[in-house]
């Protein structure tokens, strides 16, 4: 195997220790905003802000750089609509006798149900696609390494790049999601990942009143809970 080619890392940019603290504080109050939205308002959204927001999920790590994604966008409103519909089949099965009752009592706090009308009011959809292999020009295939953690690793940096640009979003997992390479059209290589909603909130639109797990809840420092005095408030 030919080794890959090296060049200086140019991108880098060092900054003063206090503007890096800044920066990191303002991304993470600017983050602590998102929140799951499950109402959206119909207005349309530029595609060129969609194509920023892909192409930034696109320079995502992945192992042996080999990017095992595709992003499928949707806007025409009977594709949405048949995607709603086969969707809607699979979690009337989920929520009629499929799912676990304990599963059941975790969702609903949430207040969700089998009906997913965001499906067609949303301006967009995007189907997230786990690339498993490749089929190289001489007909062989190529598999690929740690794909649901790249692609994982993509969807985090979508859903980040929307929420900057100003949009909403809602992650939409029906199981199976079989139909979803079916409807879009997409090689047996790919696996359906995740269906991502996007667009602006509808007015008046009203979130469940949940809270996010503390510092120290979620990460330690040389095995001890992480110092809360660290993040300011």
């Amino acid at each position: 195997m030919t080794a890959a080619r090296l060049r200086p890392y140019r991108e880098y940019r060092e900054l003063p220790p206090a503007e890096m603290l800044a920066r990191a504080r303002e991304f993470r109050l600017d983050i602590a905003r998102r929140r799951t939205v499950r109402h959206f308002d119909g207005r349309p959204v530029p595609l060129a802000l969609i194509a920023e927001c892909l192409a930034a999920a696109g320079n995502a790590p992945s192992g042996a750089n080999q990017q095992p994604w595709h992003f499928a966008v949707v806007s025409d409103p009977e594709t949405k609509r048949r995607l709603r519909e086969a969707a809607q089949a699979q979690e009337r099965a989920f929520y009629g006798g499929r799912a676990p009752a304990e599963w059941l009592a975790a969702l609903a706090p949430l207040g969700t149900n089998a009906d997913k009308p965001f499906l067609e009011t949303a301006p967009f959809l995007i189907a997230i696609f786990a690339r498993r292999w490749e089929e190289l020009p001489n007909g062989e295939r190529r598999h690929h390494y740690y794909v649901n953690e790249s692609v994982g690793i993509a969807t985090g940096l979508l859903i980040a790049a929307l929420h900057r640009a100003g949009l909403v979003t809602l992650t939409h997992t029906p199981s199976p999601m079989g139909f979803l390479g079916e409807l879009l059209g997409r090689p047996a290589a790919e696996r359906a990942f995740l269906l991502l909603v996007t667009g602006y909130p509808a007015p008046g639109v009203e979130v469940p009143d949940i809270q996010r797990r503390r510092l120290a809840e979620i990460a330690d420092l040389d095995g001890r809970p992480f110092p809360e005095h660290t993040v300011e408030p």
